[in-house]
């Protein structure tokens, strides 16, 4: 059996330099985004969406990203849901994004913010039928008998809408994380890695470097 204390890479794929970034956070995410897609890695949009209870908590999860922008990080979720649940109790969340293959993280801390019914719509009416139809079926964190529960219900609901539109499910939307902190981690050899801290100073971003 192997030794998990003896997992280990060098990381020597590229730099990260103050003098190489965006000033603006967002579009240096996007950048490395559109980077992660380039490669072809698996489902790049996919974060850890950290959470914590009224009393502290902390639950993580993953989930995927459904739109960036200058106001923040969006994705969507059943708000009756165990994560859903705790943003309404402490509208706070980190988020963290790991691209393994290009050896780079980003780590958002910040607000969240339920994002507006349209939005929500917006997102909802582009998804297939068949998912738009689970986020009736499911009672997001419920604990239920066995998987004949959902099955059951996805069965009759494909029969109630059968030849009508799928509205979207009032306890169904998306969440917005207004970050006050974003991260980029560079992988470099000897565990010297590159970090580099964008913090928000009322309308503008500083960078700053932090020590791996």
């Amino acid at each position: 059996m192997s030794s998990i204390a003896d997992l280990r890479k060098d990381y020597t794929r590229e730099t990260l330099n103050e003098t190489d970034v965006d000033p603006n956070p967002f579009q240096q995410f996007q950048h490395w985004f559109d980077q992660a897609v380039k490669a072809e890695l698996p489902e790049p949009n996919a974060m850890t969406l950290a959470t914590a209870s009224k009393d502290g908590i902390p639950a993580a999860r993953i989930v995927l990203l459904k739109a960036v922008d200058d106001l923040g990080f969006t994705f969507f979720t059943n708000y009756n849901s165990n994560k859903g649940k705790e943003l309404e109790a402490n509208p706070q969340a980190a988020l963290v994004f790991l691209w393994t293959e290009l050896e780079r993280q980003v780590r958002i801390v910040g607000s969240v913010e339920k994002v507006s019914a349209e939005e929500s719509d917006g997102y909802f009416f582009s998804r297939p039928h068949n998912s738009r139809l689970g986020a009736w079926a499911s009672e997001q964190s419920e604990i239920i008998p066995n998987r004949d529960v959902l099955e059951q219900k996805l069965a009759a609901l494909k029969v109630e809408y059968e030849s009508q539109e799928v509205p979207r499910p009032p306890h169904w939307g998306g969440f917005r994380v207004i970050p006050r902190e974003i991260e980029f981690w560079q992988g470099r050899p000897s565990r010297l890695h590159d970090r580099l801290l964008y913090c928000r100073q009322g309308d503008h971003w500083t960078i700053e470097r932090m020590s791996p």
